[in-house]
């Protein structure tokens, strides 16, 4: 298993292809390249339909994935705003690749998984990866990823939504000669591969941990046995003046996925925003259906805590690996809300990643939603940087790793985080009035 990334600044689409290319394929050497994944910002959206022809003849890879993209991640740097495109590809014996497009009804969660494997054409058996990119107008990706877990539920799933643009049918999802304007494009790879998951959702927990003790769909009425506002005021109370500043705009709910966690920690937590509070109902809304007896704490994002954070889960999963060189190559699907935008400087999430794991390549691109999972399920998130390290299967493969460790850590100044780029998060009731 070989894998080579590279990325282009170059303003003329067929040049920024041909250079991506050609560095893709001095790395790869002589012989086939079984996947390649490309990403590409809208400045050069009216040549979308070209870029498989120009990689069919530059590259030849077994199959095409990809999708427009807002910023791009490749060859050790990251480009936001500007025109770019970046490439990632690999040569993977004994593995098969199974590309799929899905843009319509999914099956039902009731009805037997079987009917998701004949809609993908692959079996739970094989024990397939899933690399998933998707429109954020027009597909449902909580939904396939709830249906994907339940048939597939020892898989990884790894993606993004896709970017850069501002209404329906501006994105592109690219499948080998396809470009699609809605749904889902993805891959399901089986044979002698195993893709580990880091997860880094980039907060830290502030105040205690709480059970819910009245709650209706997305709606918390009680933690503790008190109203959930009343929670949120003692917690500004308690927070000294940096947090309580940070808390007006960065507030999250973090839940406990793990139920049998005694003490949870930071990345134990699925993070999800506060989208209501009623003062005088004593509610918050929370962008997460949640039930009775659950356990959350509250938390707070900014780049300091999202720095930590990511060091924290590379550095977990760097001390879990077999060998230093078990990893091949990298996917890194990392909010829009991140970049140089939060961290006041650029290539600081893959200089992180360099710093933990070396010379692995990583390419990906800037979503407006990351896939990924927490505590054993998949979700889409918001703020994070989700990535897929992929190695050849060997027995005791790593566990996907989302919780961060125990430890000194290396972080930059702090800078306060803005919201991204139309983030997607589902439908929720909200209280009235809000704040």
């Amino acid at each position: 298993m070989k894998w080579a990334t590279a990325i282009s600044r170059k303003t003329v689409f067929e040049d920024a292809i041909l250079e991506c290319a050609g560095s893709v394929r001095e790395a790869l050497g002589p012989g086939p390249v079984t996947l390649a994944l490309a990403f590409v910002t809208p400045h050069f959206a009216q040549y979308y339909g070209g870029l498989h022809e120009a990689l069919t003849r530059s590259l030849g890879p077994g199959t095409l994935l990809g999708c427009s993209a807002g910023g791009v991640i490749g060859g050790g740097e990251e480009v936001e705003q500007l025109p770019a495109v970046t490439l990632t590809a690999a040569r993977l014996p004994d593995v098969t690749v199974r590309p799929f497009h899905l843009d319509g009804a999914l099956p039902d969660l009731d009805g037997p998984p079987d009917s998701w494997e004949r809609l993908l054409g692959v079996e739970r058996v094989e024990e397939p990866q899933f690399v998933l990119l998707a429109d954020p107008f027009s597909a449902r990706p909580e939904t396939l990823l709830a249906g994907l877990d339940y048939a597939f539920p020892g898989s990884a799933k790894i993606g993004g939504l896709a970017s850069g643009a501002t209404s329906p049918g501006l994105n592109a999802l690219f499948l080998d000669g396809e470009v699609h304007d809605s749904g889902t494009v993805g891959v399901a790879l089986s044979g002698d591969v195993v893709v580990d998951t880091v997860v880094a959702q980039g907060c830290r927990p502030v105040g205690g941990l709480m059970q819910v003790t009245s709650c209706a769909g997305n709606m918390v009425y009680e933690l503790d046995g008190r109203a959930a506002f009343s929670a949120i005021e003692e917690l500004f109370e308690g927070m000294n003046k940096r947090d309580r500043e940070l808390a007006v705009r960065s507030l999250f709910l973090g839940v406990v996925m793990d139920e049998f966690l005694e003490e949870p920690k930071a990345g134990d937590f699925l993070i999800r925003n506060l989208v209501g509070i009623d003062p005088k109902g004593g509610a918050v809304a929370v962008g997460e259906y949640l039930q009775e007896g659950m356990r959350v704490r509250f938390h707070l994002r900014d780049a300091e805590a999202s720095a930590g954070d990511l060091h924290a889960v590379l550095a977990g999963y760097e001390s879990s690996l077999p060998k230093t060189d078990a990893v091949s190559g990298a996917l890194l699907f990392s909010c829009l809300g991140r970049g140089e935008h939060l961290y006041k400087q650029p290539n600081f999430d893959t200089g992180i990643f360099k710093q933990h794991l070396g010379e692995v390549p990583v390419g990906g691109f800037f979503c407006n939603g990351e896939i990924g999972p927490v505590g054993g399920a998949t979700f889409l998130h918001g703020y994070t940087s989700s990535f897929g390290l992929f190695r050849p299967r060997e027995p005791g493969g790593i566990e996907g790793i989302s919780a961060p460790q125990e430890g000194e850590l290396r972080d930059p100044e702090p800078h306060e985080p803005e919201p991204p780029e139309a983030p997607q998060e589902p439908e929720r009731r909200e209280p009235e009035p809000l704040m």
